[in-house]
């Protein structure tokens, strides 16, 4: 199988260690977290995606906005310059240990921060990117092998 995920979230899955807005949408997010953390490839979409889900039956949910839209272009585009790949809506990429390690050097060196901003989450992001991604339940630390 795929993963399906929107280009913000790419940066997102650096961060997760199971918050979220409801408790429906951290139950859904743990069970893509596992499948990324078993190496599931992942598929850049468009719009909501596999995280979204649970929130996806309120029309007025921020999934739908024009903000998240435009993070999700400077994700994508923040994303493909520090990995030096064409990446694109419909790219293909595997959350193997070398990707993770890149991506979380980018995010903490603030290279890959710049589509975060006014994300409500920044802060918690901040603090565990501090913390070396520990407790992040979407990718193993890629210095330790699983």
């Amino acid at each position: 199988m795929t993963v399906r995920l929107r280009p913000h979230h790419l940066l997102c899955m650096l961060t997760y260690v199971g918050k979220g807005y409801t408790p429906g949408f951290t139950v859904n997010y743990d069970r893509v977290a596992a499948r990324l953390r078993d190496g599931e490839e992942i598929e850049i979409i468009s719009g909501p995606d596999d995280i979204c889900g649970p929130l996806l039956t309120n029309r007025d949910s921020h999934c739908f906005k024009a903000s998240v839209t435009n993070r999700d272009a400077k994700a994508l585009e923040a994303v493909a310059r520090w990995l030096g790949l064409r990446l694109e809506i419909g790219s293909r990429i595997v959350p193997d240990a070398a990707l993770i390690r890149q991506m979380r050097a980018g995010f903490q060196q603030g290279d890959l921060r710049k589509p975060c901003s006014g994300c409500e989450w920044t802060q918690l992001c901040d603090h565990i990117a501090s913390m070396d991604f520990c407790g992040v339940r979407t990718a193993p630390h890629p210095d330790i092998s699983p």
